[in-house]
This record gives C-alpha cells, structure tokens and sequence, in this order.
C-alpha cells in the first residue's frame, strides 16, 4: 500500500483528488479525478448524511486507483479564520504565548471553540532594524476539525494534514525562486479568495462570500432558468458582454463587479504598505470559475493588470501524457494539487 498521502479537495458540489509523485525535475501524476459531491455535502449534520459522504469519498478514492490511505484536506475558507499579522522579532517559545493575544484581536468568536495553528513565513535576524516577523495565523472550529475526521475515518481514510483553501492554491501556484509580486483570486463555488505574494510568501489574504453559485443565481434569475441550465449558460457564455446581445454581461455584472472591488482593494493595500517595492505584475485566477470564457479578460481590462488563468499542472515533469478532460479542467484542481505537493515541501 501507498503510504504518501494523496490530495483531496472536498468542495461544495464536487470532489477533487489528486496524488503525485516526484522527481528531480517535477512531479509525475499518478491520478486525477473530479466527481459530483453529494448534495447535502458537507453543510449537512445529519449522521446519515455524513455516512453518504463518506461512501462517496471512498468510492472516488476507488475510481481514482489511488491505494494510499493517507489524505490531505482542506478547510473552506468561509469556515476558518486566516490571518497574517506582524509581530515584534520573538523566539518560537515567545511567540506561542504572544500569538493568543493577537488571535483574540483578530477572532471574533470564543477561542475556547478554536483550534489555533501558526507558521513564521518570514523573521528576520535578532536587532535586525524596524523589520517585524511575518506570521500566519490560522483558527478553525474544534468541531469543524471532528467533522472530517469522523467522514474521512467512515471512508477508511486517516488525515495526515489540514490546511485552509488560500494555502494549498498558494503552493500549487508559487513556483520558482524568482516569482513577481501576484494577486491569487480563488473563486470558489461560494467564497473567493485573495493573496498576495511578495518575495515568494504571502503578506496579504481575506475571503468574501461571493463565488461562481452566486454569477449562476444571476443568469437564473434573469433568463428565467432552471439552476442546471443557468450553470450551462455560465460555462457556455462565461461573462463576455458580447454574448447573447449583451444581456449575459449585464446579468453577470453586479457580480463581477464586487469581486473586482475587493481586487482593488488588495492592490491599494499593496500599492500603500510597499510603495518603493515592484508593482503587483500579475493576476491568477483560481478554481471553476477561472474557466468561465472572457473571465480573465474582464479582469484584465478593468484591473488593468495581466490576468491568467491558473494552471497547476506546471508543476508536472516533461514529457507526461495528461488525459485533455484533466487538461481542460486545471483550474479546478489548484487546491488538490496543492494538497498533493505538501509532503514533498522541503
């Protein structure tokens, strides 16, 4: 049996896994599989429910060929609270007491109910002169935490890791020594996700409640469609104005345009607290909604900054033959690679 943990990204209607492989000049791609997650997903408490989710997982880990019992998983980002702050240069010893103080700052529910992580990206040398630690924080429900546990155990499964969304999206797509400054926009079924990367780690990155459920919503409501035919409207059209007379532009506006403010908003951020370093060069697009037609487009026009749609499988060795249904589909898996590459971090 494998014993290297495969990645699993259980989003709110489908499922992702991936496992890989490595060698010295990338990563070979043993699987890849996305299926439709059962409806009541993961939003569900009923006993009953989580059993179906746990026969699907296990049934998509089958179909998959993936022998490996160990599985890395993801929190969604509307579910946990992720922050990075910067902090005085402390010892780890120092910064395990200091670090409580700062997430009742920036927790606003009891952290009697949190399971409290933290990770140093960045702490300068001792005395180094008005430099601070860079330190990401993340807090999830304790219960959220027993929920997968308990799924993924139904599904004959152990979890080698938890993480959140942003930080495997991050991983996937952060590659190289010399990678610019870049804005990650994740766009989730139901939440999108920013970060921003400076000098290879992330400074900056918050969550809203909009995703692709809610660009469908606005087709429905407009065209008098059903949600399935709404959904097909979305992948068929995407947000170009020029389709169907414009009128898929203007349904898909409002939308668009709140996701593109919180765009600005993380590039002023940026612009203000780093005013002498390089500009943001670049937009990455996450998720199923990167693929949508014109998408990348739009944000390039009206951020007026190069926007590309992600691709994870970079990260693969040449030479491989990728099946084109995983080719096509790359955007969706940037969590599940993600997930896939994390024990081979140095």
């Amino acid at each position: 049996m494998d014993k290297k943990p495969f990645g699993l990204d259980i989003g709110v209607s489908t499922f992702k896994v991936v496992s890989l492989s490595h060698r010295k000049d990338g990563f070979l791609l043993n699987s890849a599989l996305i299926v439709p997650a059962p409806a009541k997903g993961m939003l569900s408490e009923s006993p009953l429910d989580e059993e179906e989710m746990a026969q699907a997982i296990a049934k998509t880990v089958s179909d998959a060929k993936i022998t490996s019992k160990f599985v890395n998983v993801a929190l969604p980002e509307n579910k946990v609270y992720t922050k990075i702050v910067e902090m005085p240069v402390l010892s780890d010893r120092e910064l395990s007491s200091a670090i409580y103080w700062e997430a009742e700052q920036h927790i606003p529910v009891p952290l009697s109910g949190i399971t409290l992580v933290w990770s140093v990206l960045k702490r300068p040398a001792q005395g180094a002169i008005g430099e601070k630690m860079i330190v990401l924080m993340v807090g999830s429900p304790t219960g959220l935490i027993e929920k997968y546990q308990r799924i993924l155990a139904m599904a004959s499964l152990t979890i080698n890791s938890i993480e959140t969304e942003v930080l495997s999206s991050i991983r996937a797509l952060v590659v190289g020594e010399n990678f610019p400054p870049s804005l990650i926009v994740s766009i989730g079924s139901v939440t999108t996700s920013l970060a921003i990367i400076r000098d290879g780690i992330t400074v900056f990155t918050y969550s809203i409640s909009t995703g692709g459920s809610a660009i469908s919503r606005a087709i429905s409501a407009d065209f008098g469609l059903s949600p399935t035919q709404a959904e097909e409207y979305k992948k068929t059209y995407g947000v170009t104005k020029e389709a169907l007379g414009g009128k898929i532009g203007l349904a898909t506006e409002p939308i668009m345009s709140s996701i593109l403010e919180e765009i600005k908003k993380a590039l002023a951020y940026y612009t203000d607290k780093y005013k002498n370093d390089q500009p943001i060069k670049q937009i990455f697009l996450s998720g199923g909604t990167a693929r949508l037609p014109g998408i990348d487009l739009y944000f390039t026009n009206n951020a007026n900054i190069e926007t590309i749609v992600a691709n994870p499988w970079k990260i693969l060795a040449p030479g491989q033959q990728i099946q084109k249904e995983v080719l096509d589909n790359a955007p969706d898996y940037t969590i599940a690679v993600g997930l896939a590459m994390r024990d081979y971090e140095e």
